[in-house]
């Protein structure tokens, strides 16, 4: 595969041109032309994506050269996946493959992704998704393999996913079927994160960054709530309550340039 992207030919650019008939505007003139990537916002993404492929490795939501994070480049039908089977500590930005967002790759000398086609669905489906991301961290893995979704039971939950964190169903890998059963599980759930059976977490998120924050905590309430569910009964948070958590963490906590300082916890 080519590392560049090259504009199509233009058939009439050789034709001889008569000074008496009107320009013909060149193609990236054209309103209805797409336009190229921008080579360096697309060489920072790259980038970006492959240092959050780090923070799976961080965070023990991996194991070996399972796992994939991906971003949706902005402005474009374009996305950005990591190759297939290549370890994570071998990992460059120039190894990133860029695909289209039926999953067909554009760039990049290595395959992409086995999710690829998963990935590239979601995008297609959702287009408020800007980053995927795929693990198979161990206590959310397990949840799934139970075929159990993780039920809102703890204020941590309550404030990243505003829901349980949903069970999707069981999809062979290789084609968007996974994509498919993410869009449909996803649909009405404020949950950045599902569970597909058998399988292990996608995430998602306005960014790759906001997808991998999901994975993160999606191991660490699945963690939780198995060790609880060990002591005893575990009660889902009224819904109430729930609403209440999401509003207050997606709104006020955290640093706001128009709201005065103070303790947001």
């Amino acid at each position: 595969m080519t590392t560049e992207f090259h504009a199509p030919d233009n058939p009439e650019a050789s034709a001889p041109h008569s000074p008496d008939s009107p320009s013909t505007p060149a193609a990236s003139d054209s309103p209805d032309a797409p336009d190229a990537p921008d080579t360096s916002a697309l060489d920072a993404l790259k980038a970006e994506v492959c240092a959050l492929h780090a923070e799976l490795l961080r965070w023990g939501l991996v194991a070996w050269t399972s796992g994939n994070v991906s971003a949706r480049v902005p402005g474009q039908e374009l996305m950005v996946i990591k190759p297939s089977g290549v370890s994570y500590e071998d990992l460059t930005p120039e190894q990133m493959i860029v695909c289209d967002l039926d999953g067909k790759q554009l760039a990049g000398e290595l395959s992409p992704s086995s999710d690829t086609a998963a990935h590239a669905y979601v995008y297609r489906h959702r287009p408020d998704v800007g980053g995927v991301v795929h693990t198979h961290s161990p206590y959310a893995t397990a949840w799934a393999t139970a075929g159990e979704p993780i039920p809102c039971a703890i204020t941590a939950m309550g404030d990243e996913f505003g829901d349980d964190i949903p069970l999707g169903p069981f999809a062979l890998i290789g084609d968007d079927s996974i994509g498919q059963g993410i869009v449909a599980t996803l649909a009405g759930s404020r949950s950045p994160a599902v569970l597909m059976r058998s399988h292990g977490v996608f995430t998602i998120g306005r960014d790759a960054k906001a997808a991998v924050k999901a994975a993160v905590m999606c191991e660490d309430v699945a963690r939780t709530v198995h060790h609880a569910r060990q002591l005893g009964r575990v009660d889902r948070l009224r819904q109430e309550q729930i609403d209440s958590l999401h509003d207050r963490y997606q709104n006020v906590y955290g640093q706001h340039a128009a709201t005065p300082r103070g303790d947001r916890g």
